[in-house]
């Protein structure tokens, strides 16, 4: 797993998010995990986490996808989507 910080990261809240979003990452896939691993790229390496080629404009794209498979909840997951990266890397910081 490349989403490993120091203490039990698959404890964290948004560990498996993360986890898959750097796999995809790896493999050039662009999923929901990956297109949120990639917003947050620049805080999960300050934590020690191994983000590759990260993809651009990954808030908008991350929308789109949201929008497309449920346009009219796409605003709600998106913000869930957020506080899950979010916890993960308040969770990691505290781990530290």
């Amino acid at each position: 797993m490349r989403a490993r910080v120091e203490s039990e990261p698959t404890l964290l809240p948004g560990a498996d998010l993360v986890e898959r979003g750097c796999e995809d990452l790896e493999n050039g896939i662009e999923s929901i995990e990956a297109l949120l691993v990639s917003i947050g790229a620049p805080r999960l390496r300050e934590l020690g986490i191994d983000v590759r080629r990260p993809l651009d404009d990954a808030e908008h794209r991350l929308y789109a996808l949201l929008a497309r498979d449920e346009p009219d909840a796409a605003h709600s997951r998106y913000n869930a989507l957020l506080r899950r990266l979010v916890s993960f890397e308040r969770g990691a910081e505290c781990a530290r």
